[in-house]
């Protein structure tokens, strides 16, 4: 089964102002949306959704990932990745999940800018012009909060009823201006507050 694309539209964003202060350095967000037939539309309920996943997730995969990295500029500006999936009304979630939710899918994307974390995910119903909102975090380190974006946008025609839009999230450095810590220091705050109420 081959690919069914309507259209590819990519989001580009540039912060350079955050909270009245400016950026030492912009930072760069891009999102890659690939908006495609829906393989299991007018199907009924279809109890294996392999085939499908099997035949279309890489190349789906490969696809996006070489245009966001053409977007951005190169894998090594990569520091934060999410994905997201939004299916159109004649679908279930479950066709969105199907086809970011696999490592045929998201090893490109790892492999490509040679990522230790997760992607972080959405995947939801809606239609013509949803709000499509990419989570992201660091890709080598989940506790990084400078790195907990998501980026958001919408296309005006898409999904049809009948179609899945896949999304591929990057942004070049964590927030504007992060401020509020990170994981570890949370865990070592919290553990020296216990201590010391244990020794009072």
């Amino acid at each position: 089964m081959a690919l069914s694309i309507r259209k590819i539209v990519s989001y580009v964003e540039e912060v350079r102002t955050e909270g009245g202060k400016e950026a030492g350095t912009p930072v760069t967000t891009v999102m890659v949306a690939a908006v495609l037939q829906n393989p299991w539309a007018g199907r009924g309920f279809v109890e294996d959704l392999q085939p499908e996943i099997r035949a279309c997730a890489s190349d789906l995969g490969a696809l996006i990932v070489d245009r966001l990295i053409a977007a951005i500029g190169g894998a090594d500006r990569i520091e934060a990745y999410g994905k997201a999936a939004v299916v159109g009304a004649a679908g279930e979630i479950e066709h969105a999940s199907a086809l970011i939710h696999t490592l045929r899918f998201g090893n490109h994307y790892r492999e490509a800018v040679e990522a230790k974390s997760y992607l972080s995910f959405t995947n939801k119903r809606g239609g013509l012009g949803t709000s499509i909102q990419v989570p992201m975090m660091h890709k080598d380190d989940e506790g990084q909060r400078s790195h907990y974006i998501t980026g958001e946008f919408s296309i005006s025609d898409a999904p049809l009823p009948d179609e899945i839009v896949v999304v591929l999230g990057a942004a070049d450095a964590g927030r504007v201006h992060p401020r509020i810590g990170n994981r570890y220091l949370d865990l070592e705050a919290i553990a020296a507050e216990k201590a010391a109420r244990q020794a009072s």
